[in-house]
């Protein structure tokens, strides 16, 4: 005869495999899901300074800023299996010494039930921008690209990027003055 804590140990293993059958369905309906929408990006001012690089060696590295907007409908991404979005902005570019340089300028979370129409004017890059030398200068290809993190509510974190992107080209002067 089954004993109580018999019988509770197989409601138990039962009641967690029906669980874990509809967590499974739950992320099925949505995995193939396009999670891509067009992004509007505009560049209102670029600038760069040459400054001191205190990480490394005691020489001297260029160091961005960028002022932006971005205008982007964020509502097509939402279903009721996305907890939230993690927006981030980076910046691509190559130089000499380095094929490939990704600097990330910008982030932002953006939970369910938050306004999903992403309008933003006049923001300075939350992050610095610098360059491990000086490639940044005269630099006339940099992309900036707009890309985001799915977080579920039950499957994997996709990383999906934005259809928009902006190429933008660095000044051949540094900056002197004091002012972002």
């Amino acid at each position: 005869m089954n004993t109580v804590l018999s019988r509770a140990n197989s409601l138990f293993a039962f009641s967690l495999s029906v669980m874990a059958a509809l967590t499974f369905g739950c992320f099925i309906t949505t995995a193939f899901k396009d999670r891509s929408i067009p992004v509007d990006i505009h560049v209102s001012k670029v600038m760069i300074k040459n400054v001191d690089d205190f990480t490394g060696p005691r020489e001297r590295s260029d160091l961005g800023f960028v002022t932006f907007d971005i205008s982007a409908n964020l509502q097509p991404i939402f279903d009721w299996n996305v907890k939230e979005l993690f927006l981030y902005l980076t910046a691509e570019y190559s130089t000499k010494s380095n094929a490939l340089n990704q600097v990330v300028l910008w982030d932002k979370i953006v939970l369910r039930g938050d306004n999903t129409k992403l309008n933003l004017k006049d923001v300075k890059s939350k992050y610095y921008f610098f360059d491990d030398g000086n490639g940044l200068r005269a630099n006339k290809n940099i992309t900036l690209t707009l890309s985001w993190n799915v977080v579920p509510n039950a499957g994997i974190l996709p990383l999906v990027m934005g259809s928009g992107h902006k190429s933008m080209a660095f000044p051949e002067t540094y900056e002197t003055s004091k002012s972002y």
